[in-house]
């Protein structure tokens, strides 16, 4: 049966435009998943830096809270004054470390999102 159907030259022309045309829809797929998974690595880079900026922010700079005392008569527990003390050196010290770390891992995520969007018109101005 495939004799009679080769014999036809429109058959094979159309054939043959068939099989380009999915060898580029193939080739298309594959480019877009390729850029989809670049997208998603560059994603998940920035968020897990703003994540990770976040929790160490908010780890060094929550305030400690002072805890009751439990009266040694079994009486409830009764909250201390809360008394301003000044910062301590090492306090300072930590601050100034986070600040650092939040600008490093911001820079570095302006970076790939620079290169991602750079990437992204090169691409579409080739097409």
């Amino acid at each position: 049966m495939e004799f009679f159907e080769t014999q036809d030259p429109e058959k094979i022309k159309l054939l043959e435009t068939s099989h380009r045309h999915q060898r580029e829809m193939k080739r298309e797929l594959k480019d877009i998943s390729e850029r989809s998974e670049k997208v998603l690595k560059n994603s998940l880079i920035i968020v897990g830096a703003l994540a990770l900026t976040y929790l160490v922010v908010n780890q060094l700079s929550s305030s400690t809270k002072k805890k009751a005392k439990k009266e040694r008569t079994g009486e409830p527990l009764v909250p201390q004054e809360n008394i301003e003390e000044p910062p301590s050196l090492l306090s300072k010290m930590g601050d100034q470390a986070i600040n650092m770390a939040t600008l490093f891992l911001l820079d570095l995520a302006k970076e790939k999102l620079s290169e991602y969007l750079q990437h992204r018109k090169s691409k579409d101005e080739n097409s």
